[in-house]
């Protein structure tokens, strides 16, 4: 299928599954990624509504602080946290060093593998 005619939601899904192991990247960025700036509550929604057998790397999206969306006292806060280690991605208290770990894509990633 041509990347130009996916629905927004199957873009998301794209950007997500371009994060790689041992990177991290943002709800606002993911969207923008995608071409959808402002969107960055959208990413969230497309997460949840993911179908499991896209298999996506969900726990490398975090928000603009760096932190771990999920409430401390959630199970998915800890199994984030550790597949992040996992990973040999630093989480300190649910928070992940941007400068450390932040997905800066490459230019064949921006020019080639991006739905835009």
């Amino acid at each position: 299928m041509d990347q130009t005619q996916l629905s927004p939601m199957a873009k998301i899904w794209h950007v997500i599954a371009l994060i790689p192991e041992g990177k991290v990247s943002s709800y606002g960025k993911i969207a923008d990624l995608a071409g959808l700036p402002g969107r960055a509550r959208y990413v969230s929604r497309a997460l949840k509504m993911a179908p499991d057998t896209l298999e996506l790397p969900w726990h490398r999206v975090i928000n603009s602080q760096g932190k771990i969306a999920f409430p401390e006292t959630s199970p998915y806060f800890i199994e984030q946290m550790q597949r992040l280690r996992s990973e040999a991605i630093e989480v300190n208290r649910g928070r992940v060093k941007l400068s450390k770990y932040e997905w800066q894509p490459d230019l064949a990633t921006l020019v080639f593998a991006l739905p835009f």
